[in-house]
Formats: structure tokens, sequence, C-alpha cells
């Protein structure tokens, strides 16, 4: 167990879905992007067994407005590699915010420090983010972090300690929110991202009426 400064309060940070990462992509019916480099290849599981694992997944039925929201939950939780106790948290921290809520969710997930790594094209998934992040590689604002939970803020810097033994992702794009400076290697949050900068294919409205019941 773990004390996260930020938060103040313990958890376990090895905590994670186990089992075959190809099936969980089939079962969501999309690609989540948890093997890296394979999931952008011809290789990709998901491209020979698009059908739902298990003995009846050749035929997906229709969900009812309850399963919808249930899969989309399940599907954001896979995405960014949250188990369901700290993922309903970011929710109900998300309910209580001013503004948009589903924007305020989002921002939460996607400040998260393993999350901002991976977005930067330092690692080739979240997955390997996060090991990255334990064994001390990056700082922010010149601090070693070791918390792949860490929110980090606007106007904070990340910087990997040895850029020798970081490869950037090949052909990723860095989102607008992130600004990079190439000369002294870092990259520094611009902005919160919105709604309009999410990538996946992510309907946060429907993991807001899910826990709205």
């Amino acid at each position: 167990m773990v004390v996260d400064p930020k938060r103040g309060e313990g958890f376990n940070y090895m905590a994670r879905e186990k089992g075959p990462k190809c099936r969980l992509c089939r079962r969501e019916g999309t690609k989540l992007f948890l093997k890296g480099i394979k999931c952008e290849s011809e290789k990709c599981t998901l491209n020979k067994r698009p059908q739902a694992p298990g003995q009846h997944g050749n035929s997906r039925k229709k969900l009812s407005e309850f399963g919808q929201q249930l899969r989309e939950k399940q599907k954001a939780k896979r995405i960014y590699g949250i188990l369901e106790k700290q993922f309903n948290k970011y929710v109900h921290t998300a309910l209580k915010t001013k503004g948009v809520t589903g924007e305020a969710l989002l921002q939460k997930l996607e400040s998260r420090f393993d999350n901002l790594v991976y977005r930067s094209g330092f690692a080739v998934s979240r997955g390997q983010a996060r090991q990255l992040i334990r064994s001390g590689f990056f700082t922010v604002n010149d601090k070693v972090v070791t918390i792949p939970s860490y929110q980090v803020g606007v106007g904070d810097v990340v910087k990997p300690v040895d850029f020798g033994k970081i490869h950037l992702r090949e052909g990723f794009l860095l989102p607008e929110w992130i600004g990079a400076n190439v000369k002294d290697r870092f990259i520094k949050v611009d902005r919160l991202p919105t709604l309009e900068d999410l990538t996946e294919s992510i309907n946060v409205q429907l993991i807001i009426e899910y826990y709205s019941r």
C-alpha cells in the first residue's frame, strides 16, 4: 500500500485488470490500445477476430440503455487502466465540479501522469508509461514522481530523467493541450483538455448517466 501525497490516502498502485489484453478489446468491440505498437499493426487481434470472446461471441446483441452505459464505463476504465474504485472517485468528483460534468471527468482522466507520458510519445502504451514512472524515469517540475495516478496541472513541466533511455513512439501526434520544448526536451501542460481533444471513441455522457441513475 502506498500513500499518495496529492490524494492523501493509501491504495495499491500495482492493482490492474489481469488476463489477455486483446480479449478486452474484443469484449468492447474497439481498439483500446493496450499493447502499444501491435494495436496499430496488422497483427492486432481485433483485425483477425472482431467478434466478442466466448461461446456466443459471433452474435452481438443489441444492448439496452443500461447496457450501453455499462459498456462505455468499462471501456473508459480499460483504456486508462483504472480499477472500479478509483474510477468511481473520478466520476463523483466530476459530478461535484461546476461546469460540464463530462468534460470534468475527461480532464481528471487525461491529467493522470501516466496518460500524459503516453500522450507525449514517451511510451507505447499507458501500461508501459506506468512502469517507467514507477521506475523513476520522469520528473514533474524537476522532481522525480513515481505515482502513475499523480494529477498534473496547467503549467507543469514533465521531463525524462535521462532522455537517452527513452524511445519516442513513432507516428504519435502531440495533443494541442500539451506543448513541447524540443531544445530542452520537455513537455508542458499548456491548458486542460476539452471534449474536442479526446481522440478515443468514448461517450462520456453515457458514463455520467450510468452513475447518475
